[in-house]
């Protein structure tokens, strides 16, 4: 699954998110709405964006779906600010993992401007603009690369990841929610 999600998100399609997300819905129907919204929250590419758009879609309580897919896209942070390094390290001196953790690299080192430039908040805004090809993985995976503290990084993505569920929350559940009420 998580290959899939990868390989669809490298094609950069619009709408990419919400198909996604309707898939993962339809796979788990009959699991507990707010254990979807956790499972969606922690992947890449999706993370709280897609718990929100699911939740929202599932009728789930705004305020029981924001803890949740918060909690959600955190939780990989730590283990992306201490161990991708390491990870892609050991990727690059495999031939089969070399081109995909290469490919991995560029790609968020490609976007790697603005947190470069303003650092903790670069990051912040960076994981906060709830924009395709950005959230909490690849703003942890760029602070990573580029040697930025934990204790710098990760406050910086917390801070990104709340701005971003409230711009996806006034969203979902605001104006769109509205008018798919």
């Amino acid at each position: 699954m998580f290959t899939l999600i990868l390989a669809q998100a490298q094609t950069a399609q619009p709408g990419l998110v919400d198909r996604l997300v309707e898939t993962i819905v339809g796979a788990l129907r009959g699991v507990d709405p707010l254990l979807i919204v956790f499972i969606i929250s922690l992947l890449p590419i999706l993370e709280l964006r897609g718990g929100l758009i699911a939740a929202s879609f599932m009728g789930v309580d705004m305020w029981q779906a924001l803890p949740v897919s918060i909690i959600g896209t955190l939780i990989p942070v730590p283990f992306i600010l201490f161990f991708i390094t390491k990870i892609f390290d050991w990727m690059k001196t495999t031939k089969p993992f070399r081109p995909i953790a290469e490919k991995l690299e560029n790609r968020a080192m490609s976007k790697k401007d603005q947190i470069e430039r303003w650092e903790f908040w670069g990051l912040v805004l960076f994981v906060g603009i709830p924009l395709p090809g950005t959230g909490a993985w690849t703003g942890s995976l760029i602070a990573a690369l580029l040697g930025i503290r934990f204790r710098k990084a990760f406050p910086a993505v917390i801070i990104g990841a709340l701005i971003a569920a409230a711009i996806i929350s006034l969203i979902f559940y605001g104006a769109l929610g509205a008018i798919i009420g």
